[in-house]
Order: C-alpha cells, then structure tokens, then sequence
C-alpha cells in the first residue's frame, strides 16, 4: 500500500484538536517574515536586559519545538513519540559556549543522553553539535590542519578531541549509534578528519558513530563516495546522516564578502537531485554504510522508501532511518511509522534561554523555505476540518 503524506488522520494521531489549534497559531505567525524578524529582535533584547520571558516562550515555540528544559521533562515526549513507533533522538541544544568548565558539563550532559538511550528502546541515537563541546574559533584555526596550530591551541584541541572520545566510546560501550552533526564549512573539513578518526576507532564491526553531510554542497556528493572508499580501504563502517543543510544564506553570503566560490549548490534542484543520488548510494552500499535520511522533503522520503522496496530491504532494518525535527513534518514521521518504516525525531531540550538560539533559527528556516510553512499550515486546516466533520 503507498504512503500518503496527505493522510492528516495518521498524521496528527499525536495531537489533541487544542494542540492541533496551538500550532496552527504557531505556523501561522512562523510564516510571515516581518513576524519572526521583529519576534527574533525582540527575544534577543529581552534576553540582553535579562526580561522575564520564560513563561511566554515555554508555552509557545519552546513546546512546539522542544522536550523540555531537563533531560527527564522530555520523557512525556519520549512515552508519546513511542506510543506511534517512532523513536527519540535526545539533542541538547546548548550551544556557542567558550570555557572549558562549559564545554565539558555540555559533554556530560551528551552522555547522559546516551546513558538513557541504553535504558530506553525508544531512543535509537544520540547527536550532539561539534561546537556544543569546542569553541568555534578553534575549530576554525584547525580547519586547514592541526599543523599550525600554536602549543596554546594545540592543547586546546587535544582537549577537544579527548571530550569527542569520551562521547564516542560510551556510545560504542552501551551500543548506542550518535550522530555527529554537520557545520559552517570553514569548520567542517576540521569536523569531518575528527569524525573519520572517530569511526575508525569504533565502527570495526558495526557503525555506532555517523557523520553529517549536507548536500546542498555541491561538493558532498563526491565526498560521500571517498568517505565511503577510505572506510573501505581501513577497514571500517561508514555512517551517514543525510541532510539538505541548514546554513545557505551564511554561506553564501560570507563567500561574497571572503570572495571565494560559494560551497553552496547553484540552486535548490541541484540540491534535491544530489541529496536523492546520496541516498540511491548509501542503499546500494548497504553492507559498508548504515543511513539516516534527515529530511523534510516530501519526494525525498519517498524516494527513499522505494529505494528500500525495491532492493528488497525489510523496512525496518536498522541500517536505514528517517528523520524529522519534532514540531515538523509530522505527515512525513507519522505515516512512514504508520507503514512500518524506521523513522525518529530530534527532540531538543535545554534551559529555555540556551535554547533560544536554535528556536530562532528554527523559525527564521521555516520562513526561509519555500513552501514549508504553508504545508504545514494547509495540512493542519484540512485536519481540523476533517474532525469537525466527524
């Protein structure tokens, strides 16, 4: 039986009509870009004179958005998402920190997410962002290469590294496969030596450590099939999380002002046609790669689960699986569970000032894509319309 995204029925089982009503309200205001310019330059002076908008924020897009402020608040989160067979990807949103002290809480804060996942069948991941556990001006410094870093830095990524081990050993240790997120991309070649050292140490036999690639790069295709052939060649398993990316509009515009060739593809159908190809590689590849197709895209999703079909693959083998962010899509995350297909949410969760910063990102992204929040507008009316008829 094909999967119908427009099945609002199965799509928005999880959500109660007052729910189904506070995200309309939500994806309403997201969708107009003079909203969510003037609420993004408003949370950030509230946030600068310290003004008490916690309450406000929790009950709005942090809800929406968000599991909770604490680890153990997204568990009504977890018990919901796992009541329609789709898992939880725990990911503390904490982010742009600079002290060591800060940046090795955020590390023990990952293990902890780990620590649950191993108790908890309704937790297939963890992720966690690079710059969550390093400064990004290092990152930066080490892009080109360690070798110039100076005895100050140098020690600074040692530590790095040695906070990135302890992350992928215990999810080696309690078998629980962790995403490793993607970046700026004057950070990632950094990101991308420190994540193939992690999956050999710890991929030998099954993949427990993914990279992240965005394939709105025009340069990733290519860099999936060499990561593929140097796994192969040392004698690893590569993992993979396949995303669109989520920083076009910086990228392009810090190549203008550094005047060097945008990384970014010429437009969105030399995207969508490269992200598609990745996925068609990583199926045919399936006894080296394991996969996770991070997407939004209607015609991508699809694309993937006729991918599956027709290379005989069981639907839930866990070398593939879909994901969406919680909040988001969930006519692609409900009816693909519905079918019996692998899927899982990014939860996000963390102080609700620390988390603000990726709450607006989230709501400046759904403006910026064309077409995403009127989707998910129009299938929220055509859901409450068909509950008023019932």
């Amino acid at each position: 039986m094909p999967i119908d995204f427009n099945d609002t029925e199965i799509a928005f089982k999880g959500k109660s009509s007052f729910q189904l009503q506070k995200a309309y309200w939500l994806f309403k205001i997201v969708s107009s870009k003079t909203m969510v310019t003037i609420g993004s330059a408003v949370t950030k002076t509230a946030l600068t004179l310290r003004l008490p908008i916690n309450y406000p924020i929790k009950k709005t897009i942090f809800q929406q958005f968000c599991g909770g402020e604490y680890i153990d608040e997204c568990d009504a989160t977890i018990k919901e998402l796992s009541a329609f067979n789709i898992g939880t990807i725990l990911d503390y949103s904490v982010e742009g920190k600079e002290s060591n002290d800060d940046l090795d809480a955020t590390t023990n804060e990952i293990i902890k997410t780990i620590e649950k996942a191993k108790d908890n069948e309704g937790i297939p991941f963890a992720v966690f962002k690079p710059t969550g556990v390093s400064k990004f001006s290092l990152l930066e410094k080490a892009n080109p290469g360690i070798e110039q870093l100076s005895k100050e830095d140098r020690e600074e990524y040692e530590k790095v590294i040695v906070r990135i081990d302890k992350i992928c050993k215990k999810a080696f240790e309690l078998k629980v496969p962790v995403f490793i997120d993607a970046e700026d991309s004057w950070i990632q070649d950094a990101i991308d030596r420190i994540v193939d050292e992690m999956m050999q140490r710890y991929n030998q036999e099954e993949v427990y450590i993914y990279n992240t690639i965005q394939m709105y790069r025009w340069d990733r295709l290519d860099f999936l099939k060499l990561s593929h052939a140097k796994a192969k060649e040392n004698g690893y398993k590569l993992g993979v999380k396949l995303v669109r990316g989520a920083y076009m509009e910086k990228e392009r515009a810090r190549a203008l002002e550094k005047g060097y060739k945008s990384p970014i593809q010429e437009n969105k159908e030399a995207s969508d046609k490269d992200y598609d190809l990745a996925l068609a590689y990583c199926v045919e590849n399936l006894e080296d790669i394991a996969l996770c197709g991070g997407t939004h895209n209607e015609k991508s999703s699809l694309h993937l689960a006729d991918l599956i079909e027709k290379n005989g693959i069981a639907k839930n083998d866990k070398r593939i699986y879909f994901a969406q962010l919680l909040g988001m899509s969930d006519h692609i995350s409900y009816n693909l569970a519905n079918a019996g297909y692998n899927v899982a949410k990014y939860v996000p969760y963390g102080p609700i000032r620390e988390v603000l910063p990726y709450l607006i990102r989230r709501a400046e992204e759904n403006t910026s894509v064309s077409g995403q929040t009127g989707r998910e507008l129009s299938l929220i009316i055509k859901e409450r319309n068909r509950r008023k008829r019932k």
